[in-house]
């Protein structure tokens, strides 16, 4: 795809302190079809460039890639800011980042693919596929620890592996990891409850190996990455993609300055913490977990089984979010947000899904004190509910009530007393059902018909079927719900 010079311009609109601080914003990709130029899409990726260029430069904070996916494909996407402080290289949608933990997503995708694939089974317990897998556990315990508790953090194990790695940087083979193993503790037990687990993404990765008769890395690699299109990124990543990488940044001292962070390897953490990639390439894999990309995409995963992930299979007591099949399921503003966030040596990533309204966002940034997911809330805010209003459907036209349908009011009751009232409500036919005690909210009692092509046939507000049976005078008889029968009260 070939970029295009960013809505806003060279570093319009911006005061002159911010010129100063921070480069104006990158070429942007193309929009998918013509949502980017319609005048609320394109007010609102105005608005968001702005404010982010603003954000980056108050705060000192080197780069930013963005994209924003409807359904099928990228709307906008944009980098602002550097990747390289000493050479000012600018941030663009092409340039590649560590995405750290929302590298699970793809562990947790190539999962799926081998259960629809039929080589193992969710509640499949971890030592069918790993026999060498033990912990401090008894031996029930450890038999009762599923592929599925390991997919939703529920497994009970420690959080890392025996190894102080996030401290200096040398990240255990697998052959370590598996001699520690013994010495952690298994506890509390298996879907009990939520832990997020390092540790336990590791395992899936041996799962996956298991299963598939290739590494980790050349399974990401060849049933995922390459069908999807994903051609700048990895799971093993090569010298020269490390190379290409955005230079990752430490936190700003109180001084200002930041200290540049090495690359290193993960070893054995691999699976949750290794893959690298762009906001191009994870745009692509967002569209895909929407249900969307097309006969390659259902080549990877069904719509079914992306469904499936995205749904809740473990609910924190709180009741404000869960998991999901490796996803991460949040309640914000009434909307239901499918995500997961990554961060990994000066690198951080945002991975956030609406399904509901079809809009997905990524963000990748390049110093510890970054906050990516700030940036994918906004553009969530912002760009990606304008697109989704820009996209809907328009609404049908009014229709007019029926006159005919006053032959169905009145009063109708089933062999047990519960009683169904026929009413108008402005231009609809409705049936108000009375309960005992009556509901404290009328709306709730309320079930609205919509006439089908079939006299005196409607369809219910839950889309199942409600026919009026009536006789060669036109007076109601009886009413046909489902497959129940009410009789009119006279």
């Amino acid at each position: 795809m070939r970029n295009v010079e960013s809505p806003l311009g060279r570093g319009a609109g911006l005061l002159g302190l911010l010129v100063l601080l921070l480069p104006a914003a990158a070429p942007a990709l193309p929009a998918a079809g013509d949502l980017a130029r319609a005048p609320k899409v394109a007010e609102a990726i105005t608005l968001f460039s702005v404010w982010a260029e603003e954000q980056l430069a108050y705060h000192g904070r080197p780069g930013l890639a963005i994209a924003v996916v409807h359904r099928d494909g990228p709307v906008w996407s944009a980098g602002f800011g550097v990747a390289d402080l000493e050479t000012r290289m600018p941030v663009t949608p092409a340039t590649p980042f560590r995405i750290g933990s929302v590298s699970k997503l793809f562990t947790a995708t190539a999962v799926l693919k081998l259960r629809d694939a039929g080589r193992l089974r969710l509640d499949d317990p971890v030592v069918r596929h790993l026999p060498w897998f033990r912990v401090d556990a008894p031996s029930e315990v450890v038999r009762a620890l599923t592929v599925e508790h390991l997919l939703t953090h529920t497994s009970g194990l420690p959080r890392e592996g025996a190894f102080p790695y996030w401290t200096t940087h040398h990240f255990p083979t697998l052959e370590e990891l598996r001699a520690a193993l013994p010495r952690q503790r298994l506890d509390p037990p298996p879907g009990d409850s939520y832990r997020y687990s390092n540790l336990g993404l590791a395992l899936l990765g041996d799962v996956v190996a298991a299963a598939s008769g290739l590494s980790w890395a050349e399974y990401v690699e060849r049933e995922i990455l390459a069908p999807l299109g994903m051609a700048e990124s990895a799971a093993a990543p090569s010298p020269k993609q490390v190379a290409r990488l955005a230079r990752a940044y430490t936190r700003r001292f109180p001084d200002g300055s930041r200290r540049l962070l090495e690359y290193y390897e993960t070893g054995a953490i691999a699976p949750a913490a290794a893959v690298v990639s762009t906001v191009e390439d994870l745009a692509r894999f967002a569209a895909f977990h929407l249900g969307g990309g097309g006969a390659s995409a259902e080549g990877v995963l069904s719509a079914a089984t992306r469904a499936e992930m995205r749904r809740p299979h473990f609910v924190y007591p709180s009741w404000s979010g869960g998991r999901g099949l490796g996803f991460a399921l949040a309640r914000r503003d009434a909307t239901t947000f499918v995500t997961h966030g990554g961060w990994i040596g000066g690198h951080r990533a945002d991975f956030l899904l609406d399904p509901e309204r079809g809009i997905a966002v990524v963000a990748l940034t390049n110093a510890d004190d970054a906050s990516p997911g700030l940036f994918s809330r906004k553009a969530h805010d912002l760009i990606g509910r304008a697109a989704a209003a820009a996209a809907a459907p328009p609404p049908p036209p009014a229709r007019p009530f029926d006159p005919a349908w006053e032959r169905y009011f009145g009063v109708y009751t089933d062999p047990w007393g519960w009683e169904h009232q026929v009413l108008r409500l402005g231009d609809d036919l409705v049936i108000y059902g009375h309960n005992y005690p009556p509901d404290d909210d009328p709306d709730s009692a309320i079930v609205r018909l919509t006439p089908t092509a079939t006299p005196h046939a409607f369809t219910m507000s839950d889309g199942e079927p409600l026919v009026f049976e009536v006789d060669e005078a036109g007076r109601v008889q009886r009413v046909r719900r489902r497959y129940e029968y009410l009789a009119p009260v006279d």
